[in-house]
């Protein structure tokens, strides 16, 4: 039996492209977007007392990674991109359904918009419901999972002077945390594991209207090399 469902919003996101999205929410605290509620949600009466809750779980779509054929196995990155293990196993984008949840806190509630923070969802993101987390039931103090059993360890970023300005100027334009997001993001090393990159290879990714180059001086540690307009 099939049934179909119809996304109840879309996001708005400071990720607009997949590459350096951290791999699991509040991993960058920094990162933020906006829930746009589509009709008939986007009147007061959905959101109602939302206003008392601090996060919530959204489910949401894969959107560019939706596939025909179902994969029984895939490769995390936490095991180095290089092993494979079932895929109800992982939290892998590559879904028998495309379906994905996150955890995010909730910043701010208007009839129609969700003020969202420690967002791991790329702009456009179909959201297909919304539900509050709920402390007393979500979390589990005994919970065990030995495959991902702690936060990725991080890595220093550093910033070449010309930059920081840059970051600085474009964050205050933009009224956001940039200097924060990029440092949040890169810290968590977004290239594939498997990838020993030399000095002089050049990463980028946007964020909100901004691209941003780094590169890796030695290993171990990334550099920002600019932060241009997009």
């Amino acid at each position: 039996m099939q049934h179909s469902v119809s996304p109840v919003g879309y996001v708005r996101s400071c990720f607009k492209e997949k590459f350096a999205i951290p791999r699991q929410p509040h991993l960058a605290p920094a990162a933020r977007g906006v829930l746009e509620l589509v009709p008939p949600f986007d009147s007061g009466e959905a959101v109602a007392g939302l206003e008392q809750v601090s996060h919530v779980w959204l489910l949401f779509l894969f959107h560019q990674a939706l596939e025909e054929k179902p994969r029984l196995k895939v490769r995390p990155p936490r095991l180095g991109g290089n092993q494979s293990i079932g895929v109800f196993a992982t939290r892998s984008t590559h879904r028998p359904n495309g379906i994905g949840q996150s955890v995010v806190k909730l910043d701010r509630v208007e009839a129609g918009r969700l003020w969202l923070s420690g967002i791991d969802l790329l702009d456009g993101t179909p959201i297909l419901d919304i539900k509050p987390y709920v402390p007393y039931a979500d979390r589990q103090d005994g919970a065990l999972n030995a495959i991902a059993d702690a936060p990725p360890a991080l890595i220093p970023v550093d910033w070449a002077p010309e930059a920081l300005a840059q970051a600085h100027e474009h964050g205050s334009r933009l009224a956001q945390p940039l200097v924060e997001l990029v440092e949040q993001c890169l810290a968590q090393d977004p290239r594939p594991a498997y990838q020993k990159p030399e000095p002089g290879r050049r990463y980028g990714a946007r964020f909100w209207d901004v691209d941003v180059r780094w590169h890796y001086p030695e290993p171990g540690r990334i550099r920002v090399l600019a932060i241009e307009p997009g």
